[in-house]
């Protein structure tokens, strides 16, 4: 297949980037290497994927559709086989501060790339969407059809827009899409401002963590493995079912408190966690778990790493990128 990946280079990105080569597939990542994290981050990454010779990289922001549109055939993609879009700005507490800017992005780049879509011969899409829609009125675990009218956050409200944009492009023009709900994604190359990753920066430092809340409030944790396996699973959904709309949540199926996810981190690190106690923070929701059973269905989704195996993983990553 030829497969365009939008934030190619980011966190889940570059894992299904580097998933999709090693399959045979030839991947074109686009990517504007926003610097709302360090951008050496994603250069290294694709330059790890560019060992790769079915690997380019479309320097482009998917905001600005004419210079996608634009730089897709310099770079040699003439026939895109499917879209997985993964760019967004992300982050539910970074949105309190700038919802203009997360309104931007997530909604008008998930409009640019659904006209994409329709440009290149209407290619089927997989949109990555977020466990955040579904805020704090729904029913644990969470399932698709659950309301999901009441977002808390600016982040959760554009994500769920994505969804919607999703299908009036699909009831429009027919196009086969996928709208996957992440929860929690963690694992190897995780971005920096993460709870995960920040936790366990500052363990390493020996400085306190931020400790919101009372440490009640629950988190499906789904390593990124599963996740990748996840979105594989929807590619192949939308390349066999054309005209097909569905959402889908991918999380982990296990609901982790905060205070026992600082536990397992501490025993990874071997440390003692010192914590800063502070407030519950506007806009975070009480808790996510997901219902997996239309994934499994569906896409073949079958999540295999829990919590308390994939934490040590990512602290042996962590070391290692450390050194």
């Amino acid at each position: 297949m030829n497969v365009l990946v939008t934030g190619g280079a980011g966190f889940i990105g570059g894992h299904l980037c580097r998933r999709l080569l090693q399959g045979g597939h030839a991947v074109w990542a686009v990517d504007n290497f926003d610097p709302f994290y360090d951008p050496r981050i994603k250069r290294a990454t694709v330059r790890e994927l560019s060992a790769f010779p079915a690997f380019r990289l479309v320097e482009a922001d998917v905001c600005d559709p004419d210079a996608a549109q634009a730089a897709l055939p310099e770079a040699g993609c003439t026939r895109i086989d499917a879209i997985v879009h993964l760019a967004a700005r992300a982050g539910v507490r970074p949105s309190v501060a700038e919802p203009l800017k997360y309104a931007r992005v997530n909604v008008e780049g998930t409009a640019a790339v659904l006209e994409l879509s329709r440009v290149m011969g209407n290619a089927p899409v997989v949109f990555g969407s977020s466990s955040s829609v579904y805020g704090n009125s729904a029913p644990v675990p969470f399932r698709e059809d659950d309301p999901v009218a009441e977002p808390i956050s600016p982040y959760a409200a554009t994500k769920r827009a994505g969804e919607l944009l999703c299908h009036a492009h699909h009831a429009l023009y027919g196009t086969a899409i996928v709208c996957l709900r992440f929860f929690s994604v963690y694992g190897p190359r995780q971005r920096p401002d993460l709870a995960i990753h920040t936790f366990a920066r500052l363990m390493a430092e020996g400085r306190p963590i931020p400790f919101f809340g009372d440490g009640s409030t629950e988190r499906d944790y789904t390593y990124v493995d599963d996740i990748v396996q996840g979105i594989e699973g929807a590619i192949a959904f939308v390349r066999g079912n054309p005209g097909a709309f569905e959402i889908v949540n991918l999380g982990e199926n296990q609901t982790v408190p905060l205070s026992r996810l600082v536990e397992l981190l501490g025993a990874a690190m071997g440390v003692e966690p010192v914590l800063d106690r502070q407030p519950a923070q506007p806009g975070d929701v009480e808790r996510t778990c997901a219902d997996v059973g239309r994934a499994r269905r569906l896409l073949g989704y079958d999540p295999r790493t829990r919590v308390e195996e994939g934490i040590p993983r990512f602290v042996e990553w962590f070391r290692s990128a450390a050194r």
